[in-house]
C-alpha cells in the first residue's frame, strides 16, 4: 500500500487525541466517540476541499484513511467478517457526517450544535466542539491542499 498519506492520516489522529474535545461529554468518551470525532475532522477536510480539481487524489486519500481504519480494526483482533461489517457501517457513518456538515457554513451556532448532538453524547450546554470545528475549518481554508497531505498540520486553534 502507498504511504503518500500517512503522515495525513497520523495528524488527523493527533487531532482526535485532544482532550478538550472530550470534556464536554455527558460520559466517558468511547472508541466510537473518538472514531466519530476522526471522522469529522477528516469530512471537514473533505468539505472544505469538495472544489479541489484534482479529484482523483481526494478519492485516493479517502481510500487510504479507510484502508488505515480497517488495518487498525485487524489489530484489535477483529475478524473479517466483523470487518467488513464495521467498515460498512463507519462509511455510512461518514457520508452521514459529510451530508449532515454540508450547510455548516449557512447554520447558525445551536444548528452547529444540533449535529454534534445527532452523533455524540454531549452536554445540551457544550459549544466547544462548535468553536473547535470551526476554528480548524479556517485553519483548513487558510491551509494549502498539498501541505496538509504531506502532515503539516500545525494546530493552533
Amino acid at each position: 500500500m502507498d504511504n503518500n498519506y500517512i503522515n495525513f492520516y497520523n495528524n488527523l489522529v493527533d487531532l482526535t487525541r485532544n482532550k478538550i474535545l472530550y470534556k464536554d461529554f455527558a460520559d466517558q468518551d468511547t472508541f466510537s466517540d473518538r472514531l466519530a470525532i476522526f471522522l469529522f475532522h477528516f469530512a471537514f477536510f473533505l468539505n472544505v476541499f469538495k472544489s479541489y480539481s484534482q479529484k482523483n487524489i481526494l478519492q485516493t486519500v479517502f481510500d487510504y484513511i479507510f484502508k488505515q481504519l480497517e488495518i487498525s480494526l485487524r489489530e484489535i483482533g477483529y475478524g473479517d467478517t466483523a470487518i467488513n461489517k464495521r467498515m460498512k457501517s463507519y462509511v455510512n457513518f461518514f457520508y452521514s457526517i459529510l451530508n449532515k456538515i454540508d450547510g455548516w457554513e449557512d447554520l447558525d451556532r445551536e444548528g452547529q450544535k444540533k449535529i454534534f448532538k445527532f452523533y455524540l453524547n454531549i452536554k445540551n450546554e457544550s459549544f466547544v466542539l462548535v468553536e473547535y470545528f470551526e476554528k480548524y475549518r479556517n485553519y483548513l481554508k487558510k491551509s494549502t491542499f498539498n501541505s496538509l497531505l504531506k502532515g503539516v498540520i500545525k494546530p493552533n486553534f
